[in-house]
């Protein structure tokens, strides 16, 4: 069993794979004051909860858009689940051609998102990874699998509580698509502000990639968060996967292990 780690600005991701199969995922908030201790305690309880034996663990990875946890976080992998943490970033393979103007600027994310799509719905056809994170991301890949660019936009709960925070008489809210557009009640009109402005955002978005592309057939595949909710309003996304960037993972430990066990041969 290998145990999977996705460090988000918002909020951790674990999942525990036996092979291909997820046996448990878990989401926890990412505190950057906690220590490793705290976070162990944390992981050896959920595993706990799952019925999982941490001594099962074979190996882990771990993918961060918070650098300052990683030192945290890989410490916690070595005292309480018994493994130096594989990091996505310089050194670790990908089978991902990056033709950004500066590949460090690619977050591992983006890297972790755009493996996980192509080797589950890459078709040779231009794609469109979304993620629905703190920031929704647009990752473009061409017909032959290449990250040829990024799109950065606002994420949803942040927009959600820049709404909030920046007027007075507004209320905190669930995220759910209202009964229709137009907006009876302050609830509902908030709603429906950010459910169908983040869709018509995206489709928007999509398109527009798609005639700079030259492409009239782009897949679009989402994942994130709340992701769920824009998805059923935006008709060009033709695919939501929550458990994306958590499978991309998977498929980097299993190909950089592959490659391990070849070269020792």
């Amino acid at each position: 069993m290998i145990f999977c780690i996705d460090i988000g600005n918002t909020n951790i991701k674990y999942a525990v794979f036996d092979g291909e199969k997820l046996k448990a995922s878990f989401r926890v908030s990412s505190l950057k004051t906690a220590t490793s201790d705290e976070y162990g305690v944390v992981v050896r309880d959920l595993l706990r909860s799952a019925e999982i034996d941490g001594k099962e663990i074979e190996g882990v990875i771990l993918s961060s858009v918070i650098p300052s946890l990683n030192y945290t976080v890989e410490h916690m992998c070595r005292d309480y689940l018994g493994h130096r943490p594989l990091v996505v970033g310089p050194g670790l393979r990908t089978g991902l051609n990056i033709r950004t103007e500066n590949t460090r600027e690619v977050g591992s994310d983006i890297i972790v998102d755009c493996v996980a799509a192509l080797a589950k719905y890459g078709e040779g056809t231009p794609m469109i990874c979304i993620d629905f994170g703190t920031a929704t991301t647009f990752d473009v890949l061409s017909a032959k699998g290449e990250l040829v660019g990024v799109v950065i936009a606002p994420g949803i709960r942040g927009a959600l509580d820049s709404l909030v925070s920046g007027t007075a008489k507004l209320p905190g809210i669930e995220l759910e698509t209202p009964p229709s557009v137009i907006g009876k009640n302050t609830v509902h009109c908030m709603q429906s502000g950010i459910v169908y402005g983040f869709a018509g955002l995206v489709e928007n978005i999509v398109a527009k990639i798609g005639e700079e592309l030259g492409s009239e057939k782009v897949k679009v595949v989402a994942t994130g968060g709340m992701g769920s909710i824009v998805c059923r309003e935006a008709h060009c996304i033709d695919v939501f996967d929550r458990m994306l960037t958590l499978d991309g993972l998977r498929i980097l430990y299993q190909m950089n292990q592959t490659e391990r066990s070849c070269q020792k041969k």
